[in-house]
Formats: C-alpha cells, sequence, structure tokens
C-alpha cells in the first residue's frame, strides 16, 4: 500500500521545496519565484479546480438546450455573458423560458456538484 501511495504522490511538488539556487549559493524556492501570497496560491488553485468540475458537470448533468442557456447565460462560451432576453432572442423562446430552463440548469448543477464534494 505504500509503495501505490508513494508513486500517486510522486509528481507532487511543494512551493517551498527548493527548486534552485541563486548566484550566492542561496536555495530558491517555487514560491520566490512566484513572488505570491501562498494562500492567495492556493485559493487560485482551489478555484481552478472546482471551475474544472463544473465544467465536467455542465457536460454530464444538463441537457443540450441547458446547457446552451448556461454557457450564454455565463459567457462560458465566447467570454461574453448574455442577457435572459438576448437568449430568447436566438433561440426564439421568451425571456421567461429561458429564466426558467437557467433556474432549473442551475439546481440540478447545485445538487450534482454537492453530490461529487459528499463523494
Amino acid at each position: 500500500m505504500s509503495i501505490r501511495s508513494a508513486k500517486k504522490h510522486k509528481n507532487e511538488v511543494s512551493i517551498n521545496d527548493p527548486i534552485g539556487t541563486d548566484k550566492e549559493g542561496n536555495e530558491i524556492s517555487l514560491l520566490e519565484i512566484l513572488g505570491s501570497d501562498p494562500e492567495a496560491i492556493a485559493d487560485e488553485v482551489e478555484l481552478n479546480v472546482e471551475g474544472e468540475r463544473l465544467q465536467k458537470l455542465v457536460q454530464k448533468v444538463l441537457s443540450k438546450r441547458e446547457r446552451l442557456v448556461i454557457e450564454l447565460r455565463y459567457g462560458l462560451l465566447q467570454g461574453e455573458a448574455k442577457t435572459q432576453r438576448e437568449i430568447a432572442a436566438l433561440l426564439g423562446i421568451s425571456r421567461s423560458y429561458v429564466s426558467r430552463i437557467e433556474k432549473k440548469a442551475v439546481l440540478k448543477l447545485a445538487d450534482a456538484f454537492t453530490e461529487t464534494l459528499v463523494h
């Protein structure tokens, strides 16, 4: 079991581990090169991981129409978020229907996201 664990963590690197030396022979860590607060780095990594998890859930959990509404509404396709009215015009449906689709999709994603955190 410990061999598997060692293999699993073989490629993990701490931001405090030395990665080289400077001109005077002092050890340099990844943290020094990044020049940022360790908590800010950890928060950014966590945000990226959660974002990736959310994108996978969007693909897995939502119907094609729900996915399109969410991608348009939150700017996941082209980086520009659209209003419900704009989405309604694009899809040829009412704004209130877009609102219902969005609400249902967000609830589905919230449930699925919570479930992945539990498991």
